[in-house]
């Protein structure tokens, strides 16, 4: 094994607009990038710190120096998994592990992960949080026929009113993100079937979701800050219907895969989703998805300049990675 170097970038990406969740606005993507060079080859990966989970990106630069040693003398994915905790720091880590894999063998990770070969993918597509009237409007602009609807408030019900009557070819999915008071559920659930629903994410907040275990309504409920490992799914099975994976939750792409299958061994349907970021972080996540229900891989269309060869979009689909951006 040739000698293998670890370069860590921290990188500031503008939004063409403001993305608005129930706990606040986010105007430009901070992320930190993991480039590992062995062998005239170099993989890459990237990972978004996220404040709710205590994560800062200095914090995460820290985290995989302290690593350092151990990434640069070779360390595999496997022993990662014992060397750092699930999250955005071990996430940046693993995915370049990946690509630089797919790099030195010549195989794609696809392959190399028994992924089904790519092809393209329908992705939510997010309308921020807004009035009921400023939702509608971005919601007749925006492409695809799956809508991801930010709530928050308690004009919630009539958002999704709202934006059905704009868009009433589009199936909807609605994110509280842990936003939702208890009361507000009932009367969300029984009229989601009507106006377009077919997915509830997080209504309520991690750890206070016991309400859950008496699911209302025919729609189906997903852990998002919930769900995090595996570790956590015969638990969440007995609250949810469905678990959002997220490689930044889960630590990277490896342990991304074992959950969605353990997922599946738990009767639990799978969306696979993401953090606000351009194509190197959204690549990974884009392939995961063909073992998913749904994903919501929109990340990179918020972005005002994205990487080259990034992921392109089209009407709600998302195309694989190109080999020349990832895997």
């Amino acid at each position: 094994m040739g000698k293998r170097n670890l370069e860590i970038s921290a990188i500031s990406s503008p939004l063409k607009v403001a993305f608005t969740i129930s706990r606040g606005a986010k105007t430009s993507a901070e992320t930190v990038r993991v480039t590992l060079s062995e062998g005239g080859k170099q993989g890459r990966g990237e990972c978004v710190p996220y404040a709710r989970y205590g994560e800062t990106v200095d914090g995460v630069v820290a985290s995989i120096e302290a690593a350092r040693s151990q990434i640069e003398a070779g360390i595999g994915r496997q022993e990662l998994l014992s060397l750092m905790p699930a999250g955005a720091a071990r996430c940046a880590v693993d995915c370049a592990l990946w690509d630089l894999e797919a790099k030195l063998s010549g195989k794609p990770v696809w392959q190399l992960a028994d992924l089904p070969e790519p092809e393209p993918v329908e992705t939510a597509v997010t309308v921020t949080l807004d009035t009921p009237e400023a939702m509608a409007a971005a919601a007749k602009t925006t492409q695809g026929r799956l809508l991801k609807l930010k709530l928050g408030g308690p004009d919630d019900l009539a958002r999704i009113e709202a934006v059905h009557a704009a868009r009433p070819d589009a199936r909807l999915i609605v994110d509280a993100n842990e936003g939702l008071n208890a009361d507000q559920l009932p009367a969300i659930a029984g009229a989601a079937a009507r106006l377009g629903v077919v997915l509830i994410e997080q209504p309520f907040p991690a750890g206070k979701d016991d309400g859950l275990m008496r699911r209302p309504g025919p729609v189906a409920i997903c852990a998002d800050e919930s769900a995090h490992t595996s570790a956590e799914l015969q638990d969440l099975a007995r609250r949810y219907d469905a678990v959002n994976v997220k490689l930044d939750k889960t630590g990277g792409l490896t342990e991304a895969l074992a959950m969605v299958r353990a997922a599946r061994q738990c009767g639990l349907g799978v969306m696979v989703g993401c953090m606000v970021a351009g194509s190197i972080s959204l690549a990974p996540a884009v392939l995961l998805a063909a073992l998913a229900d749904a994903a919501d891989v929109d990340g990179p269309l918020w972005l005002k300049e994205d990487v080259p060869h990034g992921l392109e979009f089209s009407d709600g689909m998302v195309a694989p990675p190109s080999r020349d951006l990832w895997g």
